[in-house]
């Protein structure tokens, strides 16, 4: 597998395609929406460019293929990002050219079901960047959060190293963006408590890859994208989070078990976890609820480590996933993990 590398970036004044390449949440909840091309505009100095399939809500997998090739091939667009996530872009993947996007390499920023294309455009030999889509973080309730933005600031603009930081609190209860009293106040959070650290005797250095752990079951499941030769991944730093659709710790364990008898986990001598989002609307959880949850999730993770890849060292709670702040990891790019410094430094 060859070395990912790093696309140009862009500068203040350049366009920045926005793209819903999984779902189109933009054009029925147009709140969060807004609030992010404006800050885009006036924090960061770029230009946002939508294309037709951006605020619609059930377009088809060629249509959004369509505005990806679009976006890409535009000489004058110098960045792309996704509005949201969502759970089916793992069919817009046949549909894309991918000697297109390889001849136009561009930074492109997403989470959640945006692993898809960050693992496309992977093997296509571009570093992406997961985290920072438009809706969820820069339009986030009343602020950007100042974590989020510095990390975005850095990952946009910059090149070189830029050391991850925990949290001091985080925030996983969401508000109805329907309602405009929701970008009226701070979203509430709750004290973050630090990294915890498996196994730190170690520094680790290798390319970051992974993404969202269910997103991820469904490419192995489909045989798409992911190399069948695990050898592939031998020293890489693997990076996974869970959505807000809040997978069970036995999911969570099964996932991963399967991707020990594939022989995958023992090929990454490190992994970062993300801090699990442990509320939804669907599952409005209370404090108790959501420590168990958040306890089990983790012992799920070191159940299957302790089987599968008893000498990786893994690092919980670093905020990368559904939960607020989050903190963009190059996918591709360099990733160091200094278990006796207990620090973690990427290169954006």
């Amino acid at each position: 597998m060859s070395i990912p590398a790093y696309p140009p970036k862009p500068v203040p004044g350049d366009r920045i395609a926005i793209l819903s390449p999984a779902s189109g949440l933009a054009g029925i909840l147009p709140r969060p929406h807004e609030l992010g091309l404006r800050r885009l505009r006036e924090d960061f100095g770029l230009e946002p460019v939508e294309y037709p399939a951006t605020r619609t809500m059930g377009a088809t997998p060629e249509e959004r293929a369509a505005d990806l090739h679009a976006a890409f091939a535009d000489p004058t667009i110098k960045a792309v990002m996704a509005t949201i996530g969502g759970d089916d872009q793992i069919t817009v993947l046949p549909h894309l050219d991918r000697e297109l996007l390889r001849a136009n390499p561009k930074p492109f920023f997403g989470s959640s079901d945006n692993t898809n294309l960050l693992l496309l455009l992977h093997n296509l030999g571009i570093v992406g960047y997961h985290g920072a889509c438009l809706m969820t973080q820069l339009g986030r309730p009343y602020a950007l959060h100042p974590l989020t933005a510095e990390s975005l600031r850095a990952a946009l603009f910059g090149s070189g190293p830029y050391e991850l930081r925990p949290a001091e609190r985080y925030g996983d209860v969401d508000r109805d963006w329907a309602d405009p009293a929701t970008f009226d106040a701070e979203p509430a959070s709750q004290p973050a408590g630090g990294w915890l650290w498996h196994q730190p005797g170690r520094l680790v250095e290798g390319l970051a890859w992974g993404g969202n752990l269910e997103i991820l079951s469904w490419l192995l499941m489909a045989d798409r994208e992911v190399e069948r030769d695990p050898a592939a991944y031998e020293g890489r730093v693997l990076f996974l989070e869970t959505s807000e659709e809040l997978p069970s710790g036995e999911t969570v364990f099964r996932i991963l078990r399967n991707m020990g008898e594939r022989g995958l986990l023992e090929r990454f001598p490190a992994l970062l976890m993300a801090r699990a989002k442990a509320w939804s609307f669907e599952q409005p959880n209370d404090d108790d609820a959501k420590r168990r949850y958040v306890t089990e999730q983790r012992e799920a993770v070191l159940r299957t480590l302790a089987v599968y890849a008893p000498h990786t060292m893994a690092v919980f709670d670093v905020d990368f996933g559904h939960t607020d702040p989050q903190l963009v990891i190059p996918y591709g790019g360099r990733v160091r993990v200094d278990g006796p410094a207990r620090r973690i430094t990427v290169t954006y």
